[in-house]
Parts: C-alpha cells; structure tokens; sequence
C-alpha cells in the first residue's frame, strides 16, 4: 500500500497546492486542426490551470508553429493578457528562413516581457535540429544562456538521441529541455541528463508509460526533471495525478512541480 505523504494529502483533498505550485514548461494555445479542445482559448485554459495550480504556464501557440503568415503574435497577445500567469517561446520554423531575423530581432525586443527562449518543432517541421538553418538561433541562445524546448522522439531523423547529442555538443551554455524525453527511448534520455549538465527531461507525454517517472528519478534524478503537458492536449490533473502515484518522494515531486523550474526561470523575474 502506498504511503500516503503529507503532500499527496493536500492534493487528494483541496485538488491542489499551496505548498507546491505547478509550473508546466510546454505548453501550446488556440484551436488545431482535426480535433476538437474544449478548452483551447487562453481564459479557458488560465481556468483549467486555477483548477490544478498551475501557477506558470510556458507555451508556444499553434499558428506560431505552422502560420507563419502570423507567427509569434497571438504568443505576445496571450501574454500581455496573462502577464502573471503565461510566458511563451518564441517559435523558430526552419522552413522560413527569411523570417529568422524578425523572429531574432522580436525576441531582442519582447525577453523577457513575453519570451523566456525558443521552441523548435523539427519533426513537424521535417528539418533536423542540427540543420544549418536552425544555427542562428541555437547560436543566439548558446552566447546568451537561454532556453530551449525542442521536440525530441526515439528513433527520430530530426530529433532523435543522437541528432540531440550533436547539438549538446555544440550548444553547452543553452538550457535544453528535451520534449517528452525522446519519447520511448528512455535509457538514451537519461544517459544524455547524465553526459550534459544542461540537459532537462520534460514529461510531456512521458505521464503514458508506467514506471517511466520513476525510472527518470532513480537514474537521471528529479533534479533534471520538468513538469509538462502539452495543454489542451492533456489535462494537467493527469500528469499530477501520476506524480502523486509514483513510487517517489514529495522532495522529488517539489522538484518536478516547480523548483527546478523556478531555476531556469529566475532570470526572468
């Protein structure tokens, strides 16, 4: 039977915490197409996060990723609108290179008003993180220490473990956080939290496999360990809900849930 800790407590029987706000790390925004999110707009989903205490969300809005006619504008609107409870990435897509330069220059002007790093989606966008026309802003982030969420799947040409190694190597001083933990292949997500000090392990999607959670604390350690839910994709009180069942401690889970985030954001307020 499961001990049933002081903080599992106050979850079970307030549906949050005082003690231990939620900071999610990826998030997205706004309706997409071919399915149906109840709660897509951003005052409906600032609602769902007062529902779980999320404190923070850090997301990138749909058209970011694939309107490029639009990119990054409803990301600052949203933000203006929620400045003390949304921040967002700003979305780099590779396909568009002659809009790099804006993108660089709008993140000059907005960090870190609105933006607190970058978001790269090379499997959607089918180009390699490694790909030169991502270099620009990986060396922008490198000389300046930011963040980066980027989409990373085992087995994957574009983000898969050993693209991800290559661009470690290159990019020591970025804060990289690794989208879902190069999905299922877990062991290569760990040994690269273990060889890069600037590695974090975002659990977007991660929440589906049992054991995973624990098998990232025990091996990587929850200190390397971020709190994510692609919102609306998923729920947060799921991914909670597994962080209150995993066979770790609430030191772990304060981990997890917000400390190490607070680390990465620090800078920002």
């Amino acid at each position: 039977m499961q001990y049933i800790s002081p903080l599992i407590r106050e979850f079970w029987e307030n549906g949050k915490s005082e003690t231990c706000p939620i900071y999610d790390m990826h998030g997205h925004m706004g309706s997409y197409h071919s399915i149906y999110f109840p709660r897509a707009g951003t005052a409906a989903m600032v609602r769902t996060m007062d529902e779980a205490g999320v404190r923070m969300l850090v997301f990138s809005h749909h058209t970011a990723l694939f309107a490029p006619n639009l990119a990054n504008t409803r990301s600052v609107a949203a933000v203006r609108r929620y400045p003390e409870r949304l921040r967002a990435y700003c979305v780099v897509n590779p396909n568009y290179p002659e809009q790099l330069e804006s993108d660089l220059a709008s993140f000059e002007t907005l960090h870190p008003e609105i933006y607190v790093g970058f978001k790269f989606l090379s499997d959607y966008h089918q180009i390699a993180l490694t790909d030169d026309r991502y270099r620009p802003a990986w060396e922008y982030a490198n000389a300046r220490g930011l963040l980066i969420l980027a989409h990373t799947w085992g087995g994957s040409q574009f983000d898969g473990p050993d693209v991800v190694r290559k661009v470690a190597e290159r990019y020591p001083n970025v804060k990289f956080l690794l989208g879902h933990s190069c999905h299922g292949d877990w062991d290569a997500a760990i040994q690269l939290a273990r060889d890069f000090p600037n590695i974090y392990l975002e659990l977007t999607a991660v929440f589906d496999d049992r054991g995973v959670i624990e098998k990232f604390t025990q091996e990587a350690g929850s200190n390397r360990m971020l709190f994510g839910t692609d919102l609306p994709w998923f729920d947060p009180h799921h991914a909670i809900g597994v962080l209150l069942n995993a066979d770790i401690t609430d030191e772990d889970r304060h981990n997890i849930c917000h400390r190490n985030a607070e680390q990465l954001l620090a800078a920002y307020f």
